[in-house]
């Protein structure tokens, strides 16, 4: 064992990091949940009005971002390397980022209809948030809980290879079967900002699983 590694185990760790992880997640899920309800909202104004809600906990998101920097900044003993506190949390803020992105991409283009693969997708990134949630409401007993904190990141990174599969089927789907050249560009880049939603939750995850690593 490092000497730094011992010398841990008897320093009592700030834990003020927790709840603002979890505070984070739950913007990410209210903003992953509006998403949803954005792709099957068929109404355009409505859709206006739904994004603008997910803007505001990307915001929301921003200003807990802004607090745990502050409080690393602060912090001399943190609940484990100050690295992965700053990078967990910049992933999970680019997690909300991406879904506000997303939500903009569709409040923007305006296409005809959202496809039943745009739901889909929006769903999984909807359990990808669920999850997360789940994993960070357990760090204050990381040591304990690690192996069903891996599981819970395992299953983020099954749904990302899901995302996958739905994103090639209906790239497929869209070029052979859209005739309109508009309704293509838009909606490829709907999908495939959802798609890359999908992917940032697998990178959160895996910070999670290297802290995991780390602790043991």
């Amino acid at each position: 064992m490092k000497i730094d590694r011992f010398f841990q185990l008897f320093v009592v760790k700030e834990k003020k990091f927790f709840p603002l992880y979890i505070e984070l997640s739950k913007n990410i899920l209210a903003g992953a949940n509006r998403l949803v309800d954005l792709t099957m909202e068929q109404d355009e104004i409505k859709r206006l009005e739904i994004a603008r809600a997910i803007k505001a906990c990307e915001r929301d998101g921003d200003k807990t971002m802004a607090t745990i920097l502050e409080e690393l900044y602060k912090t001399f003993v943190t609940p484990f390397d100050r690295e992965d506190v700053h990078q967990l949390a910049s992933r999970m803020d680019s997690f909300l980022d991406f879904i506000n992105d997303s939500a903009k991409k569709i409040s923007i283009y305006q296409p005809t209809c959202i496809d039943e693969a745009m739901v889909q997708m929006a769903k999984l990134i909807e359990k990808d948030a669920e999850l997360l949630v789940e994993a960070v409401s357990q760090f204050e007993e990381l040591n304990k809980r690690a192996d069903a904190i891996s599981d819970l990141c395992k299953r983020i990174g099954d749904i990302e290879h899901e995302g996958d599969d739905l994103y090639e089927d209906y790239m497929s789907h869209l070029f052979t079967q859209e005739k309109n050249a508009i309704e293509v560009i838009k909606k490829k880049n709907i999908i495939q900002s959802l798609e890359d939603t999908t992917d940032h939750a697998k990178s959160v995850a895996e910070v999670i699983r290297t802290i995991i690593v780390k602790q043991a």
